[in-house]
């Protein structure tokens, strides 16, 4: 057992090689295998791999490790200088679950300057948000609506519509914003909780019009 050990860690090495198909079937087997001894190797190597397949399969090992070991390094991470970094972090935190971990989910982090970062934040704040903290948390992820792009917009909408009914008030709030990216933002995302089926780029389309007679003198900022 204890070669077998020795003999992982030597192939964990294999996590630096240039080539990602390697770096991919290390970190197969280091999931497929789980082992204490590979968590904080796993955890360093999952905020700095360039390849976004090896980051996804890197991120499934560790949650096939005990949260008790991963969680404590992926909150140390979650702090990093590097956004590669806390994003991977906060991904893998919300993949993996476990609410200890949402005392980590800082109002820095949920209106973080890079849009990943930020993005990855809210999936895991609506993921790990205890159940008496939904309301504050739509207020500050409110508080991002009407930035980026279609991919940032949707994934806050989608963060909020993931708090259920605590986010209503706030929202419904939100329609009447001076910022007409705001109000657009906010009527988009009240369509698509009432209507899931609803495509975001319709509704965001829709909300734009909606918005704009709604306000005709508001000016965006």
């Amino acid at each position: 057992m204890a070669k077998q050990g020795a003999g992982m860690m030597r192939g964990l090495r294999g996590l630096a090689d240039g080539d990602p198909s390697v770096r991919m079937r290390v970190a197969l087997a280091a999931g497929t295998n789980p082992d204490p001894g590979f968590v904080r190797t796993l955890v360093e190597r999952c905020g700095i791999d360039p390849d976004f397949q090896v980051r996804e399969t890197l991120t499934w090992a560790l949650t096939r490790h005990p949260a008790s070991l991963t969680v404590p390094l992926l909150v140390e991470e979650v702090r990093s200088e590097r956004a590669r970094a806390r994003s991977q972090a906060l991904h893998t935190l919300s993949k993996i679950g476990d609410r200890r971990a949402w005392p980590a989910i800082t109002p820095a982090l949920l209106s973080d300057a890079d849009d990943e970062v930020a993005r990855s934040a809210w999936r895991a704040a609506a993921v790990l948000v205890p159940e008496d903290a939904r309301h504050a948390l739509a207020v500050m992820l409110a508080t991002q609506l009407g930035r980026g792009e279609h991919e940032t917009r949707l994934s806050l909408s989608r963060a909020l519509i993931a708090l259920g009914e605590a986010m209503l008030p706030t929202l419904g709030a939100a329609t009447t914003d001076p910022d007409r990216r705001v109000r657009a933002h906010a009527i988009a995302t009240e369509r698509l909780w009432r209507d899931p089926d609803a495509g975001f780029e319709f509704a965001i389309e829709e909300a734009k019009r909606v918005a704009a007679l709604g306000g005709a003198g508001a000016e965006g900022r």
